[in-house]
């Protein structure tokens, strides 16, 4: 048995997308149509997709008449409670000339912990895929707190892919790829796999990246990368605007390869 290669994402039967908050709100907004033309040619030659997105909260903050991102917790669930409608609109919008319908999937940690839960999550996530439906996964914004949150989307899209047995992951962010060092540093260079016994100690991937409208940065995905290539799923990072080539397998981005899972 051998483990799966980033050429083979153009036929993998099953592939968990996540993209973040920079991504696609605000004035990166654009980037929707753009992403869903991708999945809708996945979902076209018979791949079941499923898209974890980001970005409720910023999407809403422009309808709450707030000039930045809140930091208390009640206006936060208030933005996400707008925003997640307004976003999954927005997809629903841009896949309609493809006939793809979306269905929208909200979880909290507690939905993948507890057995009777995270069972009843992953027969729904079934159904809807086996209707040929286009989960659109993200965090219950307006019923998590603090202390019971993923952390982030991209632990979020790890778990899920492995809930539904995905054969890959795509993580995409800002960058072509993860880095050696922070991608502004001239001694930065681009890393394209990463072994699944691999060491990663010394490497910094650069720091955490903090922004106006989302939280996560390379360590996040590294971390996430690594907790679904340790099941077996084979994993990408790479940017936003390479989506289309991610999916038909193109050399680009940072591969991490999946372990053998005995049988």
């Amino acid at each position: 048995m051998t483990a799966m290669t980033r050429a083979e994402l153009a036929t993998a039967p099953r592939i968990v997308v996540k993209v973040g908050s920079s991504s696609i709100s605000g004035e990166s907004s654009w980037r929707i149509p753009m992403i869903v033309h991708a999945l809708a040619g996945a979902h076209a030659r018979g791949c079941e997709i499923v898209l974890v997105s980001s970005g409720a909260i910023a999407t809403g903050i422009p309808f709450l008449d707030l000039d930045a991102r809140p930091t208390d917790l009640a206006t936060q669930q208030a933005a996400a409670a707008v925003g997640q409608n307004v976003l999954v609109y927005r997809y629903q919008e841009a896949l309609r000339p493809f006939r793809i319908t979306a269905g929208q999937v909200l979880l909290t940690t507690g939905d993948l912990e507890t057995a009777t839960s995270r069972s009843n999550a992953r027969r729904a996530m079934e159904r809807l895929l086996g209707l040929r439906i286009l989960p659109i996964v993200n965090e219950n914004d307006t019923v998590a707190t603090q202390e019971i949150r993923f952390g982030d989307n991209d632990r979020l899209a790890a778990l899920v892919a492995q809930l539904i047995g995905a054969d890959a992951l795509v993580l995409l962010s800002d960058v072509e790829s993860l880095y050696t060092k922070p991608p502004t540093d001239p001694a930065a260079e681009p890393i394209d796999t990463i072994a699944a016994d691999a060491d990663l100690e010394g490497l910094e991937f650069g720091a955490t990246v903090v922004n106006s409208v989302g939280t996560g940065g390379a360590a996040t995905k590294v971390s996430a990368a690594r907790l679904a290539a340790a099941s077996g799923i084979g994993v990408l990072v790479t940017s936003a605007d390479l989506i289309d080539r991610a999916l038909h397998g193109d050399e680009i981005g940072t591969w991490f390869e999946p372990v053998i899972q005995a049988r």
